[in-house]
């Protein structure tokens, strides 16, 4: 990936821009509601944890028309969901105990450049050690695809199975299972974005027990 070189002077307009264009946002959003800051300020009661890419264009709030404080949103490349990310780990337990969201979104995206290099034999330096992740989930998938027509097939097939690894993973932990003992609840659910049309699909993959998981994960919460 080429590095950005901005002309002398450009990027610090980008960054005045961005400061001005924040200052219409409040602006807007005062107009709107007086009080949309000042209820912001007194606490968040988001419903959903949303996993997904670090891509700039699947921002959640914006594909799903939710408001501030809605969305607890945890990104980053290729929408990775691993045990040994105490990152992610840290926010799934804050979100599910004590924020207590209902649900949990899983959400790739076709065209992802993540995954899309994950398939391929491209040595990119340090994002190598976390593409292998992906590349873990092709090796398990690989008789069936490659039987797949073409590469662009692969790469959305891909994209899906990650995204289902990611459910899968997450039913693993004992965060999940602890709070579907205790709560039943939240529910994960597995999307993907689709940039070329806007709309999210339901790969039908939801999971809100460990009833699919293979019996050496299910930890034993009674004792």
């Amino acid at each position: 990936m080429s590095e950005i070189r901005y002309p002398i002077g450009m990027a610090d307009s980008i960054a005045q821009q961005l400061l001005s264009q924040n200052k219409e946002w409040v602006a807007d959003q005062v107009a709107g509601d007086p009080d949309y800051f000042t209820n912001l300020a007194k606490g968040q009661q988001p419903h959903t944890l949303w996993f997904g890419c670090a891509d700039s264009r699947v921002p959640a709030n914006v594909i799903t028309k939710t408001m501030a404080g809605e969305l607890f949103v945890h990104r980053n490349i290729a929408n990775v969901l691993v045990h040994d990310d105490i990152n992610m780990l840290s926010v799934l337990q804050y979100s599910v105990e004590v924020l207590k969201v209902e649900h949990i979104i899983v959400c790739g995206h076709y065209g992802c450049g993540g995954v899309s290099a994950a398939i391929s034999n491209a040595d990119l330096g340090l994002i190598n050690k976390w593409l292998r992740f992906i590349k873990d989930v092709y090796s398990d998938h690989e008789s069936d695809l490659r039987m797949m027509r073409s590469k662009e097939a692969i790469a959305r097939r891909m994209v899906e199975l990650n995204v289902m690894e990611g459910v899968h993973s997450l039913a693993k932990t004992s965060i999940l299972q602890k709070a579907w003992a205790e709560r039943g609840g939240p529910i994960i659910h597995g999307w993907v974005y689709d940039l070329a049309d806007g709309i999210l699909r339901d790969l039908e993959v939801d999971t809100e027990n460990t009833d699919n998981l293979e019996e050496v994960f299910k930890f034993d919460l009674a004792e």
